[in-house]
Formats: structure tokens, C-alpha cells, sequence
């Protein structure tokens, strides 16, 4: 084999003649200028900036792809430490030291912090009682502090609490206090402002009936075995109509009967004159599980929280208590859309049928209507106390007055009286086929507004029959003084608005069919608005499938069989009903 030809034109020395040619050019170095104007550069210039040069990385004198394991590389390293190590001692190293580490300040604050955080929020999920007591100083009371408190017993109190119960009491409840009070009951506003200092720190997050973050508390209770030992009152203060009250009571007294506590009305404050010149005693319908026990001191009601041994509800605290938790808790998981409040119906129904009932007073004006009524239909039965009729009816409830619809469709969100006029056709012929023989039929009105009345009465072809209208002038005197604004009612005097309230009971009765019983004599169907609580309640009086129809499996109402007919929203929103409304 012969010799490899050695190599030629190979360079053994460095020539300062010859030109380089930069790898990689760097902005204002030597090899920028290099590349800028390939000058020639003397040789003990190169040498005075090799070493500034290399440190910056401004040259490489290795090639591109060159590996680590190289002398070169290894050189370079070498070289690399030497400077760095030299850099050690350089004075303004240890600034460049201070500032790294003061820019990494936040960062380390930002982690601590975040830290905290993450141990609050687990605290406040697993053991919310530990948090409040170290971050807000809130304590169980002691022992000396309820002895002390007994010192000066509030003015309606008359026994001193037992060892037991005060013992009881240190152990497992923080006491509230409404020392800034010296008259009870509280004023439903006042039970809202305690209500809202409660809920305005903290949501609770678990079971309606749970305990909330602060622990049990409840006002200071003295034993008394005559007072029933757990109670619930609904308090009439008179901010709201008379459905609107009911249908929210209804609720009360559905959770007594859930609860096993012992179920009352307080109508202190209440501008409609007494419960019982209305209604009977709630007693004699739901009787609680301590028949006889007299209800609690006032001073001893608590509107927040709803465990409080004695709780109070008013329309101005449900907001607190009947809100999501209450739907969460109470309507049906497991179903869609209105077949979701089925059970809240059906727990309002049962407290309208059984507990809240009007008096005999009323009774005997509900029975004077209906045999009016009766007597219009061509039954020939005009006797009072006769509780079916032979010939259906229909009813419709026109409310004016302060109460707006709900849709803004509607000119001034006043719905038509034409738009309730055509509603009852339709429905009527719906239901009937538009057969000759059910033609026209009668017309049950109630309305606030005289007007509203006039102007049905001229638009439909048939007859009506309301309050307005009654002869017997016991009734007539029980139509409504004028359309219902809220803030004005109390302008009326006392045996006004006792009246209006009586009439209101009459109407509820003959437009929604409540207190009839089931065998005969209720309207067939019923024509309202949703913006109304008459309306609301007009659905639990006529029966579930009577009112809604065949609701499918997905909580649709069934339009072709349904007998409560809403005007204002006409089913665009689901649920298509509510069971009250919140204030």
C-alpha cells in the first residue's frame, strides 16, 4: 500500500497577513468589527483582549460541535473557572449577590403567604370553630359569665336558669344576646338587622340543618316545664299581603311537623287584626308534640340561627332561611324541572288543608259566596253549607295595585284584561271541545280593582259573579276598598282593614278551591299570573295533577290537560311554579 501524501497548505505558525473569518459575530466586539470591515488587526491587539474576550463568550475557539470531552473544551472550562474565580474577589460581586437574592424576596414572601392561605382555608372547611376562636377571639361562655347575666334577668323573665341547664349551656352553645333590645318580640326588622350581622361573616357550606361555623348559639333559656322545650312562630309583622304571609307560613309549619317542635303564630305586630279573628288556632290542626304547652318568653325567640331552641320566622328573614339551602335540602334530587318541588308542594298543601284554616266566621262567608255562586250556575242549590256544585266554573285573579308582572312584555308590566279574557276561552275550549251545551261559562273574579272588574265583565260574553257584584251585603261589604298598594294599606283604619282582609279569605277560597274538600264545588280552572301569591297558591288548592297535568318525566307541565293557566310568564321559565316568593 503506498505512503498517505502528507498534508499541504497547512498553516504551522499564526501570519498576521492573514484574514479571519468570525463563527459567530457579536454586536460591538472584535469579531463585529471583523465582520463589518474584515480590516486587518494587529497581533498584540488580539493577545491584550483574548483573555476579556473569552470570558464574555464574544469568540468561540472551539468549533461549533465540538465535544466537552475535548482538550479544547476542557480548556475553555478551565480557563471559564480561573475567571470566575478571580470575579470571586472583585468587589462588586457581593453587590450582584444582594441584589439576586433581594429579587428573590417576593417570590419567597408570595410561597409563605401562600402557604398560610392553604392552611386557613383547610382549617376553615375541617375545624371552622378553631379558626374563629384564634382569628376572632370568640370563646364558649363560662360558667361566672352566665351567673353573671342572671344578675339582671330580662324583664320578662321570671325563674332563674337551673345549675343543669346553665351547665349545659356553657358546654355547648355560645349565647347570643339582644342586650341592645328592651322590647320583645323583636319587630321583623329587627330580627332582619340580627339576622343580616350574622350572615355577613360567614356561608355556610353544609347541611341545612347543620350547626354553622360559630357553633350552636342561642339566647339564655329559663327551664320552665309548662313552655314547650323546642318551638318554631311565624310572626305576622304586616310588610307583606296576606298570600304572600301564608304561603310562606306554609313552610313554617311543614318544618314543625318535620322537626317535632311545637307550631305558633305571633301577631303582635300584625295590621290585620288577631290570627284568630281570621284563622283557627294552628294548634287544633297541628297540636306539636307537647299538646297544651304554652309558647316560649318573647324574649327567648331567635330569628338566625334556625337551630336556636325557640326559633322565629318573618317574611323578612325567610331570605335567610328559605333560600338555595332550604331548595337544596327539600326538593327532589333525583327529578328535573317542576317535578324537583314536588315535595314542597305537597308539604305546603298539607299545612293549607289541616293547620292553617280560616275561622268559622269565615267559613260562613266562604259558604254565603259559594251559594251565590251555586244559585248563578242554574244548580238550584242555594244552600250554604252544601259543599259541591253541579255545573263547573271558572276563576281568574286580576291584581293591580302596587304588583308588577313579571315579564316586561306587557305595556307598564300591566297585563291586559283582554289577555285574561282570552285565556279563559281558550281554556275553556280546550278543556271542553267547544261544545254548545258548555258554552259561556261562569266567571268567578277576583280582583283588587273595581276598574279591572268593570272592564272583564264588559269584554266577556257570559256571566260573572264576584265580591263586587254579591247580594248580600255581607259579602259586598268584604270587596276590596281599592287596589292594594302595600305601603298604603295602613292608612286604612283598623275594621278596613279587618274587612279586607275577611274578603281576601273568600276570594282565596273561591279562586283557588282551598277549604272546599274534594268533593265537588272547586273551579275547574284557574286564570292568573305568576307575579301574584294568589297564583301560586291557586295551584296547591286545585291538586297536583289537576293543576299541572300529566307533568312528564322531565318536569314539563302538560299543556293539553292542565287547569291552572298562567298568563305572565306562559311557561317560558322553568320551574313554570314557585311555592312562594322571598322578600
Amino acid at each position: 500500500m503506498p505512503k498517505p501524501r502528507s498534508l499541504t497548505n497547512v498553516p504551522t505558525s499564526y501570519d498576521p497577513d492573514q484574514q479571519l473569518t468570525p463563527r459567530t459575530p457579536h454586536s460591538g466586539s472584535r469579531t463585529s468589527r471583523l465582520e463589518q470591515g474584515f480590516h486587518k488587526i494587529p497581533l498584540s491587539e488580539a493577545e491584550a483582549n483574548e483573555a476579556d474576550y473569552d470570558d464574555q463568550g464574544a469568540l468561540q475557539s472551539a468549533p461549533l460541535l465540538a465535544s466537552s470531552s475535548t482538550a479544547r473544551f476542557s480548556a475553555r472550562s478551565a480557563r471559564s473557572q480561573e475567571t470566575t474565580t478571580k470575579r470571586k474577589g472583585r468587589p462588586f460581586h457581593s453587590m450582584e449577590v444582594l441584589s439576586s437574592t433581594i429579587s428573590r424576596l417576593p417570590l419567597a414572601f408570595g410561597i409563605f403567604m401562600a402557604g398560610i392561605l392553604l392552611i386557613l382555608v383547610v382549617l376553615s372547611i375541617t375545624k371552622p370553630e378553631t379558626l374563629h376562636k384564634y382569628a376572632v377571639g370568640a370563646k364558649k361562655p363560662s360558667l361566672a359569665h352566665l351567673a353573671s347575666s342572671q344578675a339582671t334577668p330580662t324583664p320578662t323573665s321570671t325563674t332563674q336558669l337551673s345549675p343543669h341547664a346553665a351547665a349545659h349551656t356553657a358546654a355547648n352553645v355560645h349565647v347570643l344576646t339582644y342586650e341592645n333590645h328592651t322590647k320583645f318580640p323583636l319587630t321583623g326588622l329587627e330580627y332582619l338587622v340580627e339576622c343580616a350581622k350574622q350572615h355577613k361573616t360567614f356561608m355556610s357550606h353544609g347541611d341545612y340543618w347543620d350547626v354553622g361555623p360559630m357553633g350552636s348559639m342561642d339566647v339564655e333559656h329559663h327551664e320552665d316545664a309548662s313552655i314547650c322545650s323546642s318551638t318554631i312562630t311565624y310572626m305576622l309583622d304586616g310588610t307583606v299581603g296576606l298570600t304572600a304571609d301564608l304561603a310562606l307560613m306554609a313552610q313554617a309549619a311543614s318544618l314543625a311537623r318535620e322537626r317535632n317542635r311545637t307550631f305558633f303564630v305571633d301577631d303582635t305586630y300584625w295590621n290585620r287584626g288577631k290570627w284568630q279573628d281570621h284563622f283557627e288556632d294552628v294548634q287544633v290542626g297541628q297540636p306539636g308534640p307537647q299538646p297544651g304547652c304554652r309558647p316560649p318568653p318573647p324574649n327567648e325567640l331567635v330569628a338566625c340561627p334556625r337551630t336556636a331552641r325557640h326559633w322565629v320566622i318573618t317574611a323578612r328573614t325567610a331570605k335567610f332561611h328559605f333560600g338555595h339551602p332550604f331548595s337544596d335540602h327539600y326538593e327532589d334530587a333525583y327529578m328535573h324541572n317542576l317535578n324537583r318541588l314536588k315535595p314542597i308542594y305537597e308539604s305546603s298543601r298539607q299545612s293549607l288543608s289541616s293547620v292553617i284554616r280560616p275561622n268559622a266566621d269565615n267559613m260562613k262567608l266562604i259558604g254565603l259566596a259559594r251559594a251565590e255562586l251555586s244559585a248563578l250556575l242554574g244548580s238550584g242549590d242555594t244552600n250554604q253549607h252544601k259543599h259541591s256544585l253541579t255545573r263547573p266554573y271558572l276563576a281568574t285573579h286580576i291584581r293591580r295595585g302596587d304588583r308588577k308582572s313579571l315579564s316586561y312584555a306587557f305595556p307598564n308590566r300591566l297585563i291586559p284584561v283582554q289577555d285574561y279574557v282570552d285565556a279563559m276561552k281558550a281554556t275553556w275550549t280546550r278543556l271542553h271541545g267547544g261544545t254548545a251545551s258548555t258554552a259561556n261559562p261562569v266567571v268567578y273574579i277576583a280582583t283588587d280593582s273595581k276598574d279591572a272588574h268593570s272592564l272583564y265583565s264588559q269584554l266577556y260574553d257570559g256571566e260573572t259573579f264576584s265580591l263586587f257584584q254579591a247580594s248580600d251585603p255581607r259579602l259586598r261589604a268584604l270587596a276590596s276598598p281599592g287596589e292594594y298598594f302595600q305601603k298604603k294599606f295602613n292608612e286604612l283604619d283598623e275594621k278596613s282593614r279587618v274587612a279586607a282582609t275577611r274578603g281576601m279569605v273568600v276570594d282565596l277560597a273561591l279562586v283557588t278551591g282551598l277549604w272546599i274538600g274534594d268533593d265537588g264545588g272547586k273551579p275547574e280552572a284557574v286564570i292568573c299570573a305568576l307575579s301574584s301569591n294568589v297564583c301560586k297558591l291557586a295551584a296547591i288548592g286545585l291538586g297536583w295533577d289537576n293543576a299541572f297535568g300529566n307533568v312528564d318525566s322531565m318536569g314539563a307541565i302538560d299543556e293539553k290537560h292542565k287547569h291552572w293557566i298562567e298568563i305572565d310568564q306562559r311557561g317560558q321559565i322553568v320551574p313554570v311554579w314557585l311555592p312562594f316568593e322571598l322578600f
